[in-house]
């Protein structure tokens, strides 16, 4: 069984209060045009919502694969993702799922997938049992969208 892990409520609310990221950036302030990927809800945003857009850092042990990169978030608190799987929004659509070994290293399971049966694609590299952690990223932008963990 596999869980799937949005951004924790914690860091939104620090980086919501502070109104500065990870990295002590001004967080970016705007209103949705419809599509942005919300790491907080984990489904597309829709035209008009209020957004913030924030370096956020995956949380890994510390290793050469730490980095930092752009996500979107709701602007205020939101009730979270709707369910526990995939998120119906990002089925389809093609992304990276990096694998992690316990060292924050990335792992050779790695792959790019085509958005089809993502469940299976994440079973095949989660039956390894050096991989810990999977965070999927966006093809394009290489930014964060979520963890799946076992």
């Amino acid at each position: 069984m596999t869980t799937i892990h949005a951004i924790d409520p914690g860091v939104l609310e620090s980086v919501r209060d502070k109104g500065t990221d990870v990295s002590g950036h001004p967080v970016e302030r705007s209103v949705a045009g419809g599509g942005e990927p919300l790491r907080c809800c984990l489904r597309d945003a829709v035209e008009g919502e209020r957004l913030m857009l924030f370096g956020y850092e995956p949380v890994l042990p510390p290793s050469p694969y730490r980095e930092i990169g752009a996500v979107f978030a709701h602007a205020e608190r939101c009730d979270g993702p709707a369910g526990t799987g995939y998120p119906g929004d990002w089925r389809g659509r093609s992304q990276v799922l990096r694998a992690y070994d316990a060292r924050g290293w990335i792992h050779p399971t790695t792959r790019v997938h085509d958005g089809s049966d993502p469940e299976g694609v994440l079973a095949e590299i989660l039956a390894d049992p050096a991989v810990v952690r999977v965070d999927s990223r966006n093809v394009a932008y290489g930014c964060y969208m979520f963890t799946v963990t076992r």
